[in-house]
């Protein structure tokens, strides 16, 4: 079980969930990072007391030391502060929930320290997949995953033989808030529509995501490195209760699923007490009380991102990468009214064709290919 921890992103949904679960388990909090907030960043120094905080922008950064000059945290700024916070020498388990690409600098410098990685941050794996794990196999560190599909695919392999016999891993989504819709009836829908999400409270770029099912999309990518398996090997199933978090199926045709309420602070301290099960500051899942389960194909041909993203993890190399960057931008743009829902797919489908591929990289070769696809989308939409 985590003993001390550094939670980065933690003044977002997840990172607030996680600091729930240190203070019902009593996990001492070491380090703290965000991007702005520094109001929330405050209120959490004042409660954790963390020997240090980093924020990632320098005028916040300095507007918080001010504010909490009257404690013993000290405040950091700028990418270096968030990556001094991951290899805080105090930690034993780093938390990393950081949204997009800026995840992948400080889980690198963490995993170098030897830090226990929980792991919320998918496009960590999206992008730097291959270096991320060989990289943890040489450290000798354990990626426990944070996103509920994954924890649930975990613990379902918890109970698997040595040679594991795994014949598919269903991947559950919930098919966001427009599932069922033709992309015709796509065409003008608002992003406050794309924003109300039927299940999860999550962030805007990531409820985005999953209305276009681009979440799904980079889950399939992550769950191929996180499991050793081939993009052949993953069946996306559309589940609206999202209760049903994921499942595998073995060779005898034997499927084991995870069940639970939508409720991320499950899989969040699954991962902070492994190999421990303890009481959780979440509610009991009462079976008849929901009734029915309904399961359904996704479709592919409306919602493309999904389809892109399985294109590129069968690609290899930096595809996976121009894939997750364009998207980034591209939801961005989509957030700020600049382009259309169908656009985001679109210009996520023509950067990772546009990327300029190595089937061997090194870091500096992800931050190009990353750089790469946003120029292309902001280009390719007049900007």
């Amino acid at each position: 079980m985590t003993k001390d921890l550094t939670i980065l992103g933690s003044t977002g949904s997840i990172g607030t969930q996680s600091l729930d679960v240190a203070r019902k388990h009593g996990i001492r909090v070491r380090a703290l990072t965000a991007s702005t907030s520094v109001e929330t960043m405050e209120e959490q120094v004042r409660e954790f007391h963390p020997d240090k905080v980093a924020l990632l922008d320098e005028a916040a950064a300095a507007d918080l030391r001010v504010r909490i000059a009257d404690t013993n945290t000290k405040v950091l700024s700028g990418i270096g502060g968030i990556c001094e916070c991951a290899t805080d020498p105090n930690s034993d388990t780093v938390l990393n929930s950081i949204v997009g690409i800026a995840g992948l600098l400080p889980t690198m410098d963490a995993i170098e320290a030897g830090k226990t990685i929980a792991l919320a941050n998918k496009e960590t794996l999206v992008t730097g997949g291959q270096l991320v794990t060989a990289a943890a196999k040489e450290h000798g560190v354990k990626i426990l995953p944070v996103d509920s599909e994954h924890s649930a695919i975990f613990q379902c392999l918890e109970g698997a033989p040595p040679e594991r016999r795994l014949k598919r891993i269903l991947l559950t989504a919930s098919g966001g808030p427009f599932f069922g819709r033709s992309r015709e009836n796509l065409k003008d829908v608002t992003v406050e529509q794309a924003l109300n999400h039927p299940n999860w409270s999550m962030g805007a770029k990531i409820t985005i995501d999953s209305a276009t099912m681009m979440n799904k999309g980079l889950e399939v990518i992550e769950a191929c490195w996180l499991f050793g398996v081939s993009e052949d090997k993953i069946k996306v199933v559309v589940h609206r209760e999202s209760i049903i978090h994921s499942a595998v199926q073995y060779d005898d045709n034997a499927v084991i699923a995870q069940l639970g309420l939508a409720d991320m602070r499950i899989p969040i301290q699954y991962a902070l007490t492994y190999p421990d099960r303890l009481p959780s500051p979440t509610k009991e899942l009462d079976l008849a009380e929901l009734g029915t389960l309904t399961f359904a194909d996704p479709d592919m041909e409306t919602f493309d991102c999904l389809a892109i993203c399985r294109e590129a993890i069968r690609r290899g190399g930096l595809y996976p990468t121009a894939a997750n960057s364009a998207n980034e931008q591209a939801n961005y743009l989509f957030r700020q009214g600049r382009i259309k829902f169908l656009e985001i797919g679109e210009l996520v489908g023509e950067a990772m064709e546009a990327c300029e591929n190595k089937e061997d990289f090194v870091l500096s070769d992800v931050l190009a290919a990353d750089r790469m696809a946003r120029d292309y989308v902001m280009q390719h939409v007049g900007a």
